[in-house]
């Protein structure tokens, strides 16, 4: 264990907290489905959402890590934690969705707004739109939902235009930036800083909530976006640097979408737990020789040597130069920096 790290053992979510998003008969569905071969509905039995045994229990769990996350922050024993196995941001109130039984993220949001946060901020970094957790608090104007994700024509869910913007008092509160495929580092965290940074100030969060996806890696079989772990470590960096500067140091971080198992997840999400500890990881430590003597007869694949792809993170600030994210930049710039007192065309906003 590292020194002054306390790693804390969660509970299952019990059904009321669960049921904070959830219907009640899609949690009555969720654990009867393994006990039935031909359970169908509520999304479950699909390719994306097979039905298996303990379904409900280990889907439970990892609300309950992010619930106890929330609960170290809101009482004050931490100003940062992280629940690697969250971020299941695709289940939507009555059904599964994209490998997402319960919505860990909008589970724990709900709870930290009954618990003393009335402004919360919610960042979503994977590489698919983050629409469960959006649908959830798309009437709410206590939740800034921000969603960077790969353009909808061109990845599922198909959702996560600039025009989605939230409903009532919560207009302008959900805020979406689809990315062209192939975005690389550089243009991922130009597009980054042009929007999320000026949003989360003006809406001045007591907490920020990400849900931290590496399916953004050039490698990832699922999506086409062009990112490397050193750009994951950038991102890392910027959201505590955001927590820091707008959130009061409180950050709750949660894992997400990744499917490189062997040479990008490990990696990447080792930058992560190690971002939030502030124990930050130097990009050429070697990766430790246990864990790629045990992984390597796992895969047929090369394994990586280093904690880094010597991958070039520098950007060019929104308003210098130009670059293929721009369009899109400025489409989500227009759609909802007005709405919060910022002028979209200002690049120091």
């Amino acid at each position: 264990m590292l020194e002054g790290v306390e790693p804390v053992v969660p509970e299952p979510a019990p059904d009321e907290e669960v049921r904070r998003v959830h219907a009640a008969e899609y949690l009555a569905a969720v654990k009867a489905a393994p006990g039935d071969p031909y359970a169908t509905g509520h999304g479950l039995g699909t390719i994306d959402n097979p039905v298996f045994e303990g379904m409900h229990e280990a889907s439970a769990l990892v609300c309950g890590g992010s619930l106890r996350a929330a609960r170290e922050i809101a009482e004050g024993r931490a100003d940062r934690a992280v629940n690697i196995a969250g971020g299941l941001h695709h289940a939507m109130p009555d059904h599964a969705a994209g490998f997402c039984v319960y919505n860990d993220c909008a589970v724990a949001i709900s709870w930290l707004l009954d618990h003393g946060f009335d402004r919360i901020a919610y960042v979503d970094v994977d590489v698919h739109h983050g629409d469960g957790v959006q649908t959830v608090f798309y009437r709410d104007p206590r939740v800034l939902t921000i969603s960077l994700h790969q353009h909808p024509m061109t990845l599922w869910p198909g959702t996560g235009w600039p025009g989605e913007l939230g409903e009532g008092d919560a207009a302008g509160t959900a805020v979406n930036l689809p990315l062209p495929p192939g975005t690389d580092d550089p243009g991922w965290l130009r597009a980054f800083h042009a929007v999320v940074p000026s949003l989360v100030t003006a809406f001045r969060p007591q907490i920020l909530v990400t849900q931290c996806g590496v399916d953004t890696h050039f490698e990832d079989p699922l999506a086409n976006l062009g990112l490397s772990v050193d750009g994951h470590r950038a991102i890392y960096a910027a959201l505590r640097d955001l927590a820091a500067s707008a959130a009061g140091g409180r950050w709750l971080a949660t894992g997400g979408g990744g499917y490189g198992l062997f040479r990008v997840v490990p990696r990447s999400w080792t930058h992560l737990i190690a971002t939030v500890l502030d124990r930050d990881v130097p990009p050429h430590r070697p990766l430790p020789a246990g864990w790629v003597a045990h992984t390597a007869p796992l895969t047929g694949q090369q394994l990586p040597t280093e904690m880094t792809e010597g991958r070039d993170t520098a950007y060019v600030p929104w308003g210098e130069g130009a670059e293929r994210v721009d369009a899109a930049v400025l489409e989500t710039r227009k759609a909802v920096f007005p709405m919060h007192g910022l002028d979209p065309h200002d690049p120091r906003d």
